[in-house]
């Protein structure tokens, strides 16, 4: 599937302005058309970001979401959530160990050995 047809996947509505928005918002409107394998690591994140936005949730769930990228990309992308999240309203749970995301985040809970050590 394009980079289009995979966001627009778990759409419960059509909605091509929405669409749209989060292709321009993400910055990968320009490969609408292509699909997964012509696309960068970090681009394929972010086309996973808009299809996990597409049905406005309440709550996004992101596990390591930029646990496979370059330094400016994973800037890139936590900046889009942040500004995302803001703009539609949606809470972002992110598991991560990168200690420099936690700076981004409004609330941390650290856990070790399974065991909440601050929160």
């Amino acid at each position: 599937m394009t980079v289009t047809e995979n966001i627009r996947l778990p759409e419960l509505e059509a909605n091509a302005d929405y669409v749209g928005e989060l292709l321009d918002a993400l910055g990968i409107r320009q490969y609408e058309t292509c699909y997964p394998d012509q696309l960068s690591g970090g681009e394929q994140q972010r086309v996973a970001i808009a299809r996990a936005l597409i049905n406005y949730p309440p709550i996004l769930f992101a596990d390591e979401p930029t646990g496979n990228l370059d330094s400016k990309t994973e800037r890139i992308v936590i900046d889009l959530l942040k500004n995302l999240a803001g703009k539609y309203g949606t809470s972002i749970l992110m598991v991560t160990h990168n200690e420099d995301l936690v700076k981004d985040a409004n609330r941390m809970i650290r856990l070790e050995d399974g065991e909440i050590v601050n929160g």
